[in-house]
């Protein structure tokens, strides 16, 4: 673990992309862990990304240092890995699919 200085959110975003785990309490960070497909674990007693938790990418610890831990251990022994979840390799055709989504409700 390194502690680091605050970042700008692009910058936060380039390190959880990354990562093998996060640990966190922040809700969004929960949400961008899922999106990006990092295991996550929740340092406080619920989270308001319920689904996050049933496909498996996120679980609730509180903040018991050994809950925490277990939570950490059962990821990590899971073989459960970063971006596992979604297929983020075909990224060019993101901003071409929004558009269409848009313009069919409009």
């Amino acid at each position: 673990m390194t502690i680091i200085e605050p970042l700008s959110y692009l910058d936060m975003l380039q390190l959880e992309q990354h990562a093998s785990i996060i640990l966190t309490d922040s809700g969004g960070m929960q949400k961008e862990a899922f999106w990006l497909g990092v295991p996550c674990v929740t340092m406080r007693d619920e989270t308001e990304w319920v689904e996050t938790v049933e496909a498996g990418w996120n679980k609730v610890a509180g903040a018991d240092k050994n809950s925490i831990l277990r939570a950490f251990r059962e990821f990590m022994n899971s073989g459960r890995i970063a971006s596992q979840s979604y297929d983020t390799s075909n990224k060019s055709d993101a901003s071409k699919m929004i558009i269409e989504c848009l313009t069919s409700v409009i």
